[in-house]
């Protein structure tokens, strides 16, 4: 007589949702470390009200359906690194540029597979970038250097609630969703960036330009779910700044909508 095992999936019903987290590689000590700055992990918990989770950027050893089947949200956050310039057939870096290859792997891949998905993508700062360079587009690697821009970097000189503080005015795309969010035409940001948008990939739409013309945000076009990126840093103390605030609501509330829904089947 045969005896058939089968192996039965227990419905767990989540009290909050979960969201991964993008993490870096950092070394410590002369140790490798997988890291994410408190501020963006923080600020998920606070305004958004889900539960973070970091990943670890194992690179193209990430199994992305793994990830999301077990996540309602993808957080993409900023790190000094930038993306390796091969990735959207970029002149080879300036000679001493941080670059991340392990982090690259595990989210570039990931972003389009949430994206296709359904699952919510916020991306902040790098991860602004790499959700550009993810869907085909290109960067500027010194956006300092390119004629009419100006500066978007700060100065570490400063305090950091100085080099985080407001830098400039965003213009935003009249009848998009950050114009709804902030129920204005324009907002204050910080800017903390020496990398931005060049080429927009195709598939992305502008939501805010700064002044001197650079896209500061986009969101994915016909994506089932929020798909947002922004250049600037909302999560620098998130709780005092309204459209901050809201930002991040609209993020976790597309995160409890994909929560119950998955809770219903």
């Amino acid at each position: 007589m045969l005896l058939f095992k089968f192996k039965v999936r227990t419905k767990i019903m989540r009290s909050k949702p979960i969201v991964a987290v993008s993490a870096c590689v950092k070394d410590v000590d002369g140790f490798g470390n997988y890291a994410v700055g408190t501020k963006y992990v923080d600020a998920l918990a606070e305004a958004c009200g889900v539960t973070p989770l970091i990943l670890p950027a194992l690179g193209y050893g990430t199994h992305a359906e793994d990830v999301l089947e077990m996540c309602d949200g993808l957080y993409l956050t900023g790190s000094v690194s930038n993306v390796e310039p091969h990735h959207y057939d970029g002149e080879p870096s300036d000679e001493g540029t941080l670059h991340d290859p392990l982090r690259d792997a595990t989210t570039l891949p990931l972003i389009r597979r949430a994206v296709e998905n359904g699952v919510p993508v916020f991306a902040i700062c790098r991860g602004y970038q790499e959700m550009n360079v993810a869907f085909g587009g290109t960067l500027h690697q010194k956006v300092h250097d390119v004629a009419g821009y100006m500066d978007h970097r700060e100065d570490r000189n400063q305090e950091p609630d100085v080099y985080f503080g407001p830098a400039h005015d965003i213009n935003l795309v009249e009848g998009g969703l950050l114009a709804e969010i902030a129920g204005a035409a324009s907002v204050t940001v910080n800017s903390l960036h020496g990398q931005g948008v060049n080429r927009l990939a195709p598939g992305l739409e502008v939501e805010a330009t700064a002044p001197d013309g650079l896209i500061e945000a986009f969101h994915v076009k016909d994506a089932k779910a929020f798909a947002v990126g922004v250049q600037w840093h909302p999560e620098w103390k998130v709780m005092n700044n309204i459209f901050s605030r809201a930002l991040f609501e609209r993020f976790g509330e597309a995160c409890r909508q994909r929560s119950n829904q998955r809770n219903e089947k």
